[in-house]
């Protein structure tokens, strides 16, 4: 068997790295599909609550501070009830750092496998850890513990069930 690293785990992991780049452009699509035909049934919202966005902040602001810190969109992900954007920031093609922002300025959080590396134990949540101090230390400042409603989304609109093809450019953040 052969150890993580090997030449042989570099080459599965390359294939794998050109499947994505083929079918991330329609990856978004199919999902949405399949959630709107009941062949996938996805509610409510994951684990792992790190805080609401502070009051008088606005999403666009705190979308621009998540950058700096290394999150981009992750458009592939299950969009959970209520969330307007995903973002992840890899750690390498394994491990990744997920964040969601929802309607009510909500933040979620974690840490888990990659959907390219690991399709089936990131589907199934294995690995998955809340990482909340380490999420809270990126996030100073934006994170309240308590919920804020009168956040700005700077005259964006955003649905509340908003495909994730539709939220925004791909990138291989």
């Amino acid at each position: 068997m052969s150890e993580p690293g090997s030449i042989f785990h570099s080459l599965i992991d390359m294939c794998k790295k050109i499947l994505w780049r083929i079918i991330t452009p329609v990856f978004p699509y199919a999902r949405d599909y399949l959630v709107k035909i009941g062949l996938k049934y996805h509610e409510g919202r994951q684990p792992y609550r790190l805080g609401w966005i502070r009051k008088n902040r606005m999403v666009s602001e705190f979308l621009e501070h998540a950058a700096k810190r290394g999150f981009a969109n992750h458009f592939v992900a299950w969009i959970d009830e209520g969330e307007i954007y995903s973002l992840r920031k890899l750690e390498n093609f394994h491990w990744q750092y997920h964040l969601r922002i929802f309607r009510d300025g909500e933040i979620r959080g974690h840490y888990e496998r990659t959907p390219e590396a690991h399709p089936i134990a990131h589907f199934k949540g294995d690995g998955m850890e809340p990482r909340r101090e380490e999420l809270l230390a990126v996030l100073d400042g934006w994170i309240s513990a308590s919920p804020t409603r009168d956040i700005f989304f700077a005259g964006k609109t955003a649905s509340n069930r908003a495909p994730a093809a539709s939220r925004g450019i791909p990138t291989n953040g």
